[in-house]
């Protein structure tokens, strides 16, 4: 019987370790999710409508913060410029540094350097309400709202410096994904862009960053409940191999 007891003992002593291991690794991956997430990304607050259908007002998006000289067309991005009002601004880039940025063509999509453009995150036919054609300076970036009706962009400044665009060193941040409503998800790369020059950029690490999250809780539950559930069963087992020995 002395055996026996000495076994149930390492039984659980065995799983109290383990179950310490797992909650240990489940916090540090759990937090370590959350101080990786707020090193890398902004929580950004939607203030209008020029973004609709891919972001709404009062939208809460994940925004990676990036450097000016990774932003690729087709990125929406937070920006701040002190022609605009100097305020944080989201806004879509269709035009890079030497790119000639016009509308409308023949049937009647934005072009770029003379390539049509499909554009099926818009929200009205058309992209744009008027006729334009812009010059991109090197280092800089022409922006456009997705709902090109209300949208107050660079087609509001085509008069001023650089052609109503902005310098790269303006941007602070590219929107990955939306956080809030939960439904919103990422906001994905167009395909139109990805064919030009440069491609597209690539998604910022918020998928793995949410799955270390979701892995650590699940450590940690499962460690904290395995604890005392290994504990019941070798107690129970004990008790089963006493009987049986007195028997």
């Amino acid at each position: 019987m002395g055996g026996t007891g000495r076994e149930g003992a390492g039984g659980g002593r065995l799983g109290s370790a383990l179950s310490g291991i797992a909650v240990a690794v489940g916090c540090v991956l759990f937090l370590g999710g959350f101080v990786w997430g707020a090193l890398v990304y902004q929580p950004y607050t939607v203030p209008t409508d020029s973004m609709v259908p891919t972001v709404n007002v009062g939208d809460r998006v994940l925004a990676e913060r990036t450097d000016g000289d990774d932003i690729r067309r087709g990125d929406v991005v937070i920006f701040r410029d002190k022609d605009w009002g100097n305020l944080p601004m989201v806004k879509r880039v269709v035009g890079v540094g030497g790119d000639e940025v016009a509308c409308c063509g023949d049937d009647g999509r934005l072009t770029v350097n003379g390539r049509a453009i499909d554009e099926p995150y818009l929200r009205a036919e058309g992209p744009a309400a008027e006729n334009f054609t812009a010059k991109v300076p090197e280092g800089h970036l022409f922006l456009m709202g997705d709902d090109r009706r209300t949208s107050l962009d660079s087609r509001s400044h085509l008069q001023e410096r650089g052609n109503g665009s902005v310098p790269r060193s303006a941007v602070e941040a590219r929107v990955d994904a939306i956080a809030w409503p939960l439904d919103g998800g990422m906001v994905a790369r167009p395909d139109a862009f990805a064919e030009l020059p440069g491609g597209v950029s690539r998604p910022g690490p918020v998928k793995l960053m949410l799955a270390t999250v979701v892995t650590g809780a699940a450590l940690i539950v499962g460690g904290a409940l395995y604890g005392p559930v290994a504990a019941r069963t070798g107690r129970a087992c004990r008790r089963e191999r006493e009987g049986a020995g007195v028997a």
